[in-house]
C-alpha cells in the first residue's frame, strides 16, 4: 500500500479509503487496533453498516505499512461468498495481488509454490495497474486452504488479514469452515486477524458462544459514530481550505438527520461540497438530499419490486415512523393496516436479514436513511 499523496477535487470520500487526510479522527481505533495486531491479538470488529468499519481497517493497514513496509496488509470483503470454495478463492486472489504489487518475479514464485491456481492477468480500467485474479477446483479447496497458511507461515514478514462481513460464513452450505479456519489461525504466529461485521447477534454466536470453535480466540471492538464536534471541524477545514465555509447549525442538521452514520453524512458533505461554496441555509440542505434520492430513485424501486407486499407495507410503515419500538404491537397495526402480528414477524425477519431494517436498541429503522425518505413519500 504505497503512501498516497494525491489531492481529491473532492474530499469527502464516501466510497473507499483514499488516505489519512481524508480519513476523519477514529485516532484512538487505529492506535488500538494497531497495537492488538502488532502484539498478536487478533481483533472482532462489530458495528451498524455505513458507520466506518472499512474505513477503520484501511486506515490501520496504510499506518501499518507506514511503519514497517515489508508487512503484508490483505483485505477481503466476503459478503458475496456463497461457500468455502468462494472463500479459499477470494484469500487465494488477494495474496496474489499483494505479491503481484511487489514484484512479477516473487510472482513467479507464488504460482510455483501454488501448483493448481490457474491465474488470469488483467489491467485495472481505473489505474491501469496489472491485476491478477486466480481460480481453483472445488474438490482442492480444503488443500489449498492449508497451503495458504503454509505460504503464509513460510513469509519472513507479518502478515495481517481483515475479512469484512466474516458473519457470511455462517451461511455456508459445509459443516465445520469455523473449525476448519481456528485450526490454522491458531498455529500461525506471524498471521494476525481481523474479523468485521455488521449483524451483531451472528457475530456474537461466532465468538461468544462457549460451544464454537473461536470462542475466546479474539479480543473484541466496537465502533460509534464520530464525535459531532471533530467531525465538524474535519468539515469544515476543507470548506474553509477554498475560501468557502459551512455553519455548524447546518453541520448539526446533517448529522442529526442522519445520526451520525458516516457514509450518509459523507455522501451529504460530498453533494454539498460541489454545489454550495457557503453553507448556512437549512434549503441547501433539503436539496442535497433530495437530489440523492431521486438520483437512486431506479435502484429503490428496483429494490421494492422484490419484496412481498406485506413486506412492502411493513418497510413503508417504519419508514414513515422513522423509528418502530412495537411492530408486533396492535397500535402499529392498526395504524397502517397491517396484516396479523405473526406475518409482520415474518416480514420484519426477511427484511433485517436483507439489511434493509435494522434493529437499534430504540427500536426498528430503515437504516438507508435515504431510502427511508424515498419510501415515506411513495
Amino acid at each position: 500500500m504505497a503512501k498516497n499523496t494525491q489531492n481529491l477535487r473532492n474530499p469527502f470520500v464516501y466510497q473507499g479509503y483514499v488516505s489519512p487526510k481524508y480519513f476523519c479522527d477514529r485516532t484512538e481505533e487505529t492506535e488500538e487496533l494497531i497495537a492488538n495486531l502488532q502484539n498478536g491479538r487478533n481483533t472482532v470488529l462489530i458495528s451498524p453498516r455505513r458507520i466506518g468499519k472499512t474505513g477503520l481497517i484501511k486506515n490501520t493497514f496504510y499506518r501499518l505499512k507506514e511503519q514497517a513496509k515489508d508487512s503484508k496488509c490483505l483485505y477481503i470483503d466476503i459478503f458475496a461468498t456463497k461457500n468455502q470454495h468462494d472463500f479459499v478463492q477470494l484469500l487465494g486472489t488477494a495474496i496474489a495481488q499483494e505479491v503481484l504489487s511487489k514484484e512479477r518475479r516473487a510472482m513467479k514464485r507464488l504460482l510455483e509454490f501454488f501448483g493448481s491456481w490457474r491465474p488470469v492477468f488483467s489491467t485495472d480500467p481505473m489505474t491501469g495497474l496489472p491485476t491478477v485474479s486466480i481460480s481453483i477446483e472445488p474438490t482442492q479447496t480444503e488443500v489449498t486452504l492449508k497451503i495458504v497458511f503454509d505460504y503464509l507461515k513460510q513469509s519472513k514478514h507479518e502478515v495481517y488479514i481483515a475479512v469484512d462481513e466474516f458473519q457470511q460464513i455462517t451461511n455456508y452450505p459445509e459443516s465445520g469452515v469455523e473449525a476448519l479456519l481456528r485450526s490454522y489461525i491458531q498455529f500461525a504466529p506471524n498471521v494476525h486477524f481481523v474479523f468485521s461485521g455488521s449483524k451483531r447477534h451472528l457475530m456474537s454466536q461466532i465468538f461468544y458462544s462457549p460451544d464454537r470453535p473461536f470462542y475466546q480466540s479474539t479480543v473484541s471492538m466496537g465502533l460509534e459514530p464520530l464525535h459531532e464536534d471533530i467531525y465538524y471541524d474535519f468539515a469544515r477545514r476543507f470548506f474553509e481550505e477554498r475560501k468557502g465555509s459551512i455553519s455548524k447549525e447546518i453541520f448539526h442538521n446533517v448529522y442529526q438527520r442522519f445520526e451520525g452514520v458516516t457514509s450518509n453524512i459523507q455522501l451529504m458533505l460530498n453533494r454539498l461540497y460541489e454545489t454550495e461554496k457557503h453553507v448556512n441555509k437549512t434549503v441547501q440542505v433539503d436539496e442535497a438530499i433530495w437530489h440523492i434520492v431521486n438520483r437512486n430513485s431506479m435502484q429503490y424501486e428496483e429494490l421494492i419490486g422484490f419484496l412481498t407486499d406485506n413486506q412492502l407495507a411493513v418497510v413503508r410503515a417504519i419508514a414513515k415512523e422513522e423509528v418502530v419500538g412495537s411492530p408486533q404491537g396492535s397500535d402499529f397495526i392498526k395504524r397502517y393496516d397491517l396484516p396479523g402480528s405473526s406475518s409482520v414477524k415474518t416480514a420484519l425477519d426477511v427484511l433485517t436479514d436483507k439489511d434493509i431494517v435494522y434493529r437499534t436498541p430504540a427500536g426498528y429503522i430503515i437504516y438507508d436513511h435515504f431510502l427511508a425518505i424515498w419510501l415515506s413519500r411513495l
